[in-house]
């Protein structure tokens, strides 16, 4: 695999080793099982067996509580602070800002040095480290000069506005990068190992080989090293056969599913099983024949084009940009319990990113200012949603 990783003291690779294991264009159209069952995100039944899950309505329901914030520039990321607060990445700008929940209130953290943005590249995803109670780091996905890659930074609220972000420590290095399909989502899992959706970058037998990081979900340590547990030795490819995957969520029983974009047929909501194939460029969409791992759900691109994703109520929501509206798909273990159902179709245009905010509520990000949605009618916000 062509990839740099910062080196990691032998005293903490030990320790680390005991830690529990688009449609095309972001939006415009362009014309097996396999991994270790032990993998704490494998999608498996509860202990209890399948039939201790509570099933969902098949109809749900969104209200938007109110209106968060306004006048966000090309936000990409969020991550919710344990104390209050949202951070909110500028995939244009290079920019963190930190948003007061209850007044709208924007602080400007920072700028991410190195970020080079242009066409989907930019300053994508943000996570909040697993031990961000005690090392206050905050870790970024952005596209540099050469690659996409993954930093880490020290957040200190108490600095002036625009220096509060330290220095960027890189973590993982070597990702494909393109004018478009660079993936861009990270988070960490209930394992507290560090998850990376990756694109193909245009290059679409970058899916299929698995020397290569691209068309990608990648398993991590926080310090970049391939997880235990991995499917692939030595190897941080956690699953592969994806196009441009943007969407990551785990439920109540630490399953983890994904949204990715197709090209012109169908965009996709998968169940992920370390180690499975999940078809591009080979397939699109459900039916892709034998060895490949199919969706659980899909759509049409123009009613989709996925991006975020969030667990909520036993249903994963998803965003769409292209389609401009809110999907609820009901689980049933691995499997939809139902027929997705679409809200907001219309009402905020592009949507980016959905974060679980506890309960019943969801923050949602909207992109009208990523140079393909209109910015002269709609700026940027982030909403409160109740849904059920």
């Amino acid at each position: 695999m062509i990839v740099q990783r910062r080196a990691v003291p032998a005293v903490l690779a030990a320790a680390l080793l005991l830690t529990a294991g688009c449609s095309s264009g972001d939006g415009e159209p362009s014309g097996a099982d396999g991994g270790p069952s032990a993998s704490p995100t494998a999608a498996r039944s509860s202990p209890s067996g399948p039939a201790a899950e509570r099933t969902p309505p098949a109809k749900g329901s969104v209200e938007v509580v109110r209106t968060v914030a306004t006048g966000l520039k090309s936000p990409w990321g969020l991550a919710p602070l344990p104390g209050g607060g949202l951070l909110v990445s500028s995939r244009d700008e290079a920019t963190i800002t930190r948003v007061d929940e209850k007044t709208g209130e924007k602080t400007e953290l920072g700028e991410v040095p190195g970020v080079a943005a242009s066409g989907e590249g930019g300053l994508l995803g943000i996570a909040l480290s697993p031990d961000y109670a005690s090392d206050q780091m905050v870790y970024a996905y952005f596209t540099s000069a050469s690659d996409n890659r993954i930093v880490r930074m020290r957040y200190d609220g108490k600095k002036p506005s625009g220096e509060q972000l330290g220095e960027p420590d890189t973590v993982f290095r070597g990702i494909p990068k393109g004018v478009i399909h660079n993936g861009g989502r990270i988070a960490f899992g209930p394992d507290k190992m560090l998850y990376a959706g990756t694109g193909e970058s245009g290059d679409t037998g970058l899916s299929q080989d698995k020397e290569s990081l691209g068309g990608k979900i990648l398993r991590m340590t926080p310090d970049g090293e391939p997880a235990p547990g991995n499917p692939f030795p030595d190897s941080v490819v956690y699953s592969y056969g994806h196009r441009n995957v943007q969407g990551l969520a785990w439920d109540d029983e630490q399953r983890l599913f994904a949204a990715e974009f197709g090209q012109d047929t169908w965009d996709e909501l998968n169940a992920v099983k370390p180690g499975d194939n999940y078809g591009w460029p080979e397939a699109e969409g459900k039916g892709g024949g034998s060895g490949f791992h199919d969706p659980l759900a899909q759509w049409s691109t123009d009613e989709a084009s996925p991006s975020g994703v969030a667990f909520a109520e036993g249903s994963v929501w998803m965003a769409g940009l292209r389609g401009e509206r809110l999907w609820r798909v009901p689980l049933k273990g691995t499997e939809a319990a139902a027929d997705p159902q679409a809200f907001l179709e219309g009402e905020y245009g592009r949507l980016r990113t959905v974060v679980a905010a506890g309960g019943d509520r969801l923050w949602l990000v909207t992109s009208n200012t990523d140079g393909r949605g209109d910015a002269e009618e709609d700026d940027d916000r982030i909403l409160e949603l109740r849904v059920g």
